[in-house]
């Protein structure tokens, strides 16, 4: 099972910017398809961005297509969310999670490892 640490949450005025990392401590994430996840209050989980392993495909929900951008760095085993332009709505707790596969997928069912998540907030 790989481990996965997320970092780089906090608070942040709307329109600023921030960068999520997710440090997996397996030596196979190389073969990881990885995905952000993020669960507001109230609301239930959902998909905000993906990445496959063998050629950084990305995939992006249309809620953040524009702001976001994931990327990884597999000798470091590291998946990074880059966030900008954030706004209120993005406020949530961020998860990255992860699977060996050669898809990408919006459905959280699908990956098998998770994160504990990491706090964003955006005020106004």
């Amino acid at each position: 099972q790989v481990q996965l640490v997320e970092s780089g949450g906090g608070l942040v005025q709307a329109g600023g910017s921030l960068r999520l990392s997710c440090a997996a401590s397996e030596r196979l994430f190389s073969s990881y398809t990885m995905g952000w996840f993020r669960q507001a209050p109230g609301k239930e989980r959902e998909f905000v961005a993906g990445i496959r392993w063998y050629d950084s495909s990305t995939l992006y929900a249309d809620s953040v297509k524009g702001r976001f951008t994931i990327s990884r760095d597999n000798a470091k085993t590291t998946v990074y969310l880059q966030m900008n332009s954030l706004t209120p709505e993005d406020t949530a707790v961020y998860y990255c999670a992860g699977r060996p596969s050669t898809g990408i997928y919006y459905n959280a069912n699908f990956y098998e490892d998770w994160g504990q998540g990491t706090q964003v907030t955006v005020s106004s």
